[in-house]
């Protein structure tokens, strides 16, 4: 009796997602509804979650069975994890961050998309939200070899989901991060998309000359940014010049304060958009090049239209331009004779295919990045925080999603659970 007590109990409020397991409960809850109806304790209290007798853990996804804006689709999925088998690890989730990527993945118009699928018990084939975020391990299967209770893992490719309270997943489709110490939620969760973007742009397509560290510049548009702050401090302990590009404020003030904020990252110079597109850029070059003495070897463009055309302009003959986004929604207009006299070369970056493709070497950028890092080298982004308790609502968190396209933002959106296990 006492068994049956405790799966009746499991089948109303865990949300067990097995058919076989259902219809036997509701077969045996008539019969035994009277039996159990003092002997187990409500497993809800104050909207808490819970974890049931069988070590079923109650968790929460943020999915969309359609494509669409953010406050359209998004749903707050209940679903139930069972305790972990052989080399499965259950998850809790850290942090994860609001990249307009993720956004455009919902909006069906990014290149790479989830698929739609039932394996958390949706009526509806559905997505996970997220590509990126920090999670801690709170469980482990007996098979499981590398990684153990208390650990913190980030995904190892894209398309994982991890706008979720807790997940299960096979030890091989996480990175471990071997050591903690000093790194704080943010920078973990954040740390596989923008910093290894700009990393690898500057690492993989220029051959810059060490033995000139200090007079070589990179040029790039969408300076505030995550990947255009990591270019900034990576080119600082580089020995590499940065030219950044930032589009106004509001008010006069606070584009100087967004000026300074970037040069107190290592930016060597910083210009407005205005100033870019302007008649006097080509002299402000020079001034800073000492006449084309300091090359500007490399630009990262993210913007496209006008603002990239004159970036490719300022570049020294052999240099090179990769794009890693369209902010503009504008193509890149290249006038013929940069390609013909100066022999520039242009290509494209998409570090979600790139770190699929080279998951070692990810994971060994992934490293490089947080050991400089904890050596106090590589400063936190400033952040949006929208907070995730268990009684969060859907409304609340999808229109923390729709905020990351809009405007002038004051940081990155941030998911940050606050949840026990």
């Amino acid at each position: 009796m006492f068994s049956r007590c405790v799966l009746q109990s499991t089948a109303k409020s865990s949300l067990i997602q097995a058919p076989f397991l259902q219809t036997r409960i509701s077969a045996l809850s008539s019969v035994t509804a009277h039996r159990c109806q003092n002997s187990i304790p409500s497993p809800r209290v104050d909207g808490r979650r819970y974890i049931s007798a069988y070590g079923y853990t109650q968790a929460k996804a943020l999915v969309y069975s359609r494509y669409g804006e953010p406050k359209d689709v998004l749903q707050l999925h209940k679903h139930s994890i069972s305790a972990p088998n052989g080399t499965q690890v259950n998850l809790r989730l850290i942090a994860a961050p609001l990249n307009p990527a993720d956004v455009n993945q919902i909006q069906g118009v990014y290149p790479s998309k989830p698929p739609f699928q039932t394996t958390l018990g949706t009526l509806e084939p559905s997505a996970i939200g997220g590509n990126e975020g920090a999670f801690e391990i709170i469980g482990t299967g007996s098979e499981v070899k590398r990684l153990s209770k208390g650990d913190w893992v980030i995904m190892k490719r894209t398309g994982q989901g991890t706008w979720r309270t807790h997940a299960q997943m096979d030890e091989s489709q996480l990175i471990k991060i071997e050591d903690q110490t000093g790194l704080s939620p943010l920078q973990v969760s954040t740390v596989s998309v923008n910093p290894v973007t700009a990393y690898r742009m500057i690492k993989d397509f220029c051959d810059w000359d060490w033995m000139r560290a200090g007079e070589e510049w990179l040029v790039q548009n969408g300076a505030n940014s995550g990947v255009g702050r990591a270019a900034i401090q990576l080119g600082r302990e580089w020995g590499i010049k940065t030219l950044n590009v930032v589009r106004e404020r509001q008010t006069p003030e606070e584009t100087e304060a967004l000026k300074q904020e970037l040069k107190d990252l290592g930016a060597t110079a910083v210009v407005t958009e205005a100033e870019l597109l302007s008649g006097e850029f080509r002299n402000i070059v020079k001034e800073l090049t000492r006449q084309g003495k300091e090359p500007i070897r490399l630009a990262l463009n993210c913007v496209g239209g006008k603002n990239a055309t004159a970036l490719a302009k300022v570049l020294a003959p052999g240099s090179h331009m990769v794009t890693y986004g369209a902010m503009s929604k504008q193509p890149v207009a290249l006038p013929s004779g940069l390609l013909i006299f100066k022999n520039l070369a242009f290509d494209g970056f998409w570090v979600s295919k790139w770190g699929d493709k080279n998951p070692h070497l990810k994971e060994n950028t992934i490293k490089d990045i947080l050991q400089l890092t904890r050596a106090g080298k590589f400063k936190d982004i400033p952040v949006e925080e929208a907070k995730w308790s268990w009684d969060t609502e859907a409304p609340e968190l999808a229109a923390a999603v729709q905020g990351t396209l809009s405007g002038y933002r004051g940081g990155k959106g941030l998911l940050k659970f606050e949840g026990d296990d």
